[in-house]
């Protein structure tokens, strides 16, 4: 439903009017205008609203939806060398990551946009109807292009079930969006930081091994469809447009600016993630795709920017607000720092500290597990800590520090390591709960919020990719020199002839204690083996070391960032920005259509 139109008077006629004049030091300031578009300011909510069979299952519904869309494709990442074992092998299964990464980078715009303007019901219950048949497909899959196919068809799909964060944020009262989050942090635990544990045990201990990943997410997905098509009515297309037609919105809609942002960002990413995996950083392949798709988002820009579109895919004017864009790059930045521990971590576990099989699983599972921890504590505490700009320049700078500080980490101390591991992510988490609520928060008018906290997520997506290519780079570069310098003269010092110093390199790559190659490759003894595993120790520890340390360069950004992160404690009202509808057709459904109709005309 339309807001109060802003004017000469808004900032008196809201509780959480901002007054963009106050100095950055009142408690009360934050530098963003003021916010409209509450529903709850339209038409008071009805007497046990909350407590509605309506609302809780609405919850309800988005908590199973987070639960599935983490786990379509986490429980099956640790995996994916047992999967193409089973049905490949293939050359394509890198393709299984690639496509949910590039669809969910996409999709949440689109799913945001779309849904601010064409209204949210049945794109969400037609997502968990995708993610349905898409977890059919890849539990089913004879081969790794099926699967493939699957997989694709769940990222479009978590497009909609990770937009939790506006879904369920303007459902309640501004003051509870940080708890709300953190509500919904908490259905993540199983599948985010538990995930490698689990897939572990499937694979093991199961007939159906990997394809138990895909039979939970089924279930789940069933369960959070039933309770969409139950109890999830938010408001319709029309009480969202007034007179405005879906003929009319459809034909004003931005079809330009969303193939250029679709095909630019699809394009781009793909640079990226091939880059050193399926093609040399110096290849064509590489170079290609990085400009053309860098070159078309940047058309998009100017598009978006000049063009008289009607109905654009992304209103610039969110770029102008202060509070968002900080949000927004701080948001980047905690993911861009949590993605070098999730990819660097389990490495340096297995190589350095010798995990394995289950140790290696629940090593794994310290990252993703300690950055739930602090989502769901910063959501739970935000509210009552206050001073938002403060409490984020704070979990910035200490999560980077703590992260940074692993590069002191010993191949003789792993419980130091993890120490560290455990507080650092546990603060970016909390930087991460708290700014994701910030991207929602700070607007002019939480009509937009879907597009806001959408378009937030797909450069978040763009810039942890971003930062995942330079920390594989930097680990790979490393690598190859501390080898070099470390592990060759080691070897050829302990009698190992130069011929086999390849074999016995690409031995001790593929992991273990290096045992195997005794005999197998020739001049190599159980001595010479110990030697060369060391050294090897020392190498790897080394290179993940500067990993580490070019970790600093973001959280840096981070922390100067943080220096314009928003106060949104003035934003903390009772304002709801949508109400959940009885069901379609009953009483209050098409009465408050009729009210906006008339009040439009």
């Amino acid at each position: 439903m339309p807001g109060p139109t802003p004017g000469k008077n808004a900032v008196d006629a809201k509780p959480s009017a901002i007054h963009d004049d106050l100095p950055l030091d009142n408690p009360n300031a934050v530098d963003m205008p003021t916010m409209t578009g509450f529903e709850s300011d339209e038409r008071p909510l009805r007497p046990g609203y909350y407590r509605s069979a309506y609302f809780l299952g609405s919850m309800l519904s988005v908590g199973l939806g987070v639960m599935a869309g983490v786990g379509g494709f986490a429980l099956a990442a640790p995996l994916l060398g047992v999967i193409n074992a089973d049905i490949g092998p293939s050359e394509n299964i890198t393709w299984v990551s690639l496509t949910y990464t590039l669809t969910l980078a996409v999709g949440l715009l689109l799913v945001g946009r779309l849904t601010d303007i064409f209204g949210r019901r049945w794109f969400f219950i037609g997502g968990q109807l995708l993610a349905l048949v898409g977890c059919v497909v890849s539990a089913t899959a004879k081969s790794v292009n099926v699967l493939i196919g699957g997989i694709t068809i769940i990222g479009i799909a978590a497009s909609t079930q990770l937009s939790f964060s506006f879904i369920l944020g303007e459902l309640i009262p501004m003051k509870w969006r940080f708890l709300g989050n953190a509500y919904l942090y908490v259905y993540a635990i199983p599948f985010s930081g538990l995930a490698p544990i689990i897939s572990q045990s499937f694979a093991t201990r199961t007939a159906a091994g990997w394809r138990w990943c895909f039979y939970v997410m089924i279930i789940l997905n069933g369960l959070s469809l039933a309770s969409y098509l139950a109890f999830y009515h938010p408001p319709t297309f029309n009480m969202l447009n007034g007179r405005r037609s879906r003929a009319t919105m459809v034909k004003n809609f931005d079809y330009v600016g969303t193939v250029l942002f679709t095909g630019g960002m699809v394009v781009f990413l793909l640079g990226l993630s091939w880059g050193g995996n399926l093609y040399p950083w110096s290849s064509a392949a590489v170079i290609a795709t990085i400009v053309v798709g860098a070159v078309t988002l940047m058309a998009f820009g100017l598009y978006e920017a000049y063009m008289p579109i009607q109905e654009p895919l992304v209103p610039m004017h969110i770029f102008r607000n202060k509070g968002w864009t900080a949000s927004t790059v701080l948001l980047s930045v905690g993911a861009s720092v949590y993605y070098a521990f999730s990819i660097v971590w389990p490495q340096m576990a297995s190589t350095v500290y010798g995990a394995s099989g289950m140790r290696l699983g629940w090593m794994s599972c310290i990252v993703p597990g300690a950055i739930t921890l602090g989502q769901i504590t910063g959501g739970v505490l935000a509210k009552w800590i206050g001073h938002t700009k403060y409490q984020t320049m704070f979990v910035i700078t200490t999560g980077g520090a703590l992260l940074a500080a692993v590069a002191a980490a010993s191949p003789d101390n792993v419980n130091i390591a993890i120490g560290l591991l455990i507080c650092g992510c546990f603060f970016i988490g909390w930087n991460e709960s708290v700014t994701l609520v910030f991207a929602g928060m700070c607007l002019t008018d939480q009509k937009e919020i879907g597009t806001a906290v959408g378009l937030a997520g797909s450069v978040r997506s763009a810039i942890s990719t971003l930062a995942t290519t330079i920390y594989t780079v930097v680990l790979s570069n490393r690598l190859k020199s501390t080898i070099s310098n470390i592990v060759v003269p080691a070897i050829l010092a302990a009698g190992l002839l130069s011929s086999s110093v390849k074999a016995l390199l690409a031995g001790l790559a593929a992991g273990g204690d290096g045992s195997a190659m005794v005999g197998v490759v020739p001049g190599a003894t159980q001595a010479i083996v110990n030697i060369a595993r060391d050294a090897y120790k020392d190498a790897s520890l080394s290179a993940f070391k500067t990993v580490f340390l070019t970790s600093i360069a973001f959280t840096g950004i981070g922390m100067v960032v943080s220096l314009w992160a928003p106060n949104v404690q003035p934003l903390m009202t009772d304002q709801v920005a949508v109400l959940i509808l009885k069901k379609r057709g009953g009483e209050g459904d098409k009465a408050a259509e009729n009210v906006v109709v008339k009040e439009d005309v």
